[in-house]
């Protein structure tokens, strides 16, 4: 195994057991998207949504939900001088930018397959447009991911870093969410899903994805250093 790889699995799996040991951000995740979806079942007084409006209800939700891992992504690196030892080690320094994004990944993977089966009880009368919603959602949650990790490093050693992650990622994200909730509305459809301009979209999704990974892994050596 390479030093770059063992560094990122090293990485991967200390956030893993300190979130297990700790749980200082899925549980936080998933509470506020639970509490949303309760909020807007008894807000619209709705039992049913369908289409449009229930793409925006996931998405929204999703999105405020991932706002909280953000935050804390590299919260162990900086109180416990993580950037440091990193920068001395003999290894790629985007190896770590690699691995938060990995981690943030998993987060939201974890959070998605909690809440969205809570949605659906909640709102959805038709359930077969949930298979293909797996491939939009992993395809999103690379892109949160991405931008994500290359945001809250920049943020994290900031006073203001609660306020600067969103005021930085809100932006950013905008077309991800457009393509994402547009792919999604179509599959949420009380008809049945339907698949109309879905390859599309998920090319939309495949090209931001693609273009912050490029980004975060050509800038992040420049933002460890700051």
């Amino acid at each position: 195994m390479t030093p770059s790889r063992q560094a990122f699995m090293a990485v991967v799996g200390k956030d893993l057991r300190i979130e297990l040991r700790t749980m200082r951000s899925l549980p936080a995740m998933v509470l506020f998207a639970v509490t949303t979806f309760i909020i807007f079942r008894f807000g619209l007084d709705r039992t049913a949504l369908s289409g449009s409006l229930a793409s925006g209800v996931v998405w929204t939700t999703l999105l405020f939900a991932a706002v909280l891992g953000i935050n804390r992504i590299f919260l162990a690196e900086r109180e416990e001088g993580g950037f440091d030892a990193f920068r001395l080690a003999p290894v790629d320094r985007a190896v770590l930018f690699a691995a938060k994004a990995a981690v943030l990944f998993l987060y939201l993977a974890v959070l998605e397959l909690i809440v969205i089966p809570v949605f659906a009880v909640f709102f959805l009368q038709e359930w077969s447009g949930l298979l293909p919603l797996i491939v939009i959602l992993m395809a999103t949650n690379l892109g949160f991911a991405a931008l994500g990790t290359l945001i809250s490093s920049m943020a994290v050693n900031s006073r203001a870093r609660d306020l600067l992650v969103p005021l930085l990622l809100l932006p950013l994200v905008v077309p991800l969410m457009i393509a994402a909730t547009s792919a999604t509305a179509p599959l949420l459809d009380v008809g049945g899903p339907s698949y109309d301009k879905f390859g599309t979209w998920l090319l939309v999704l495949g090209l931001y994805d693609g273009i912050f990974c490029l980004v975060g892994y050509a800038v992040f050596d420049f933002l460890l250093e700051d």
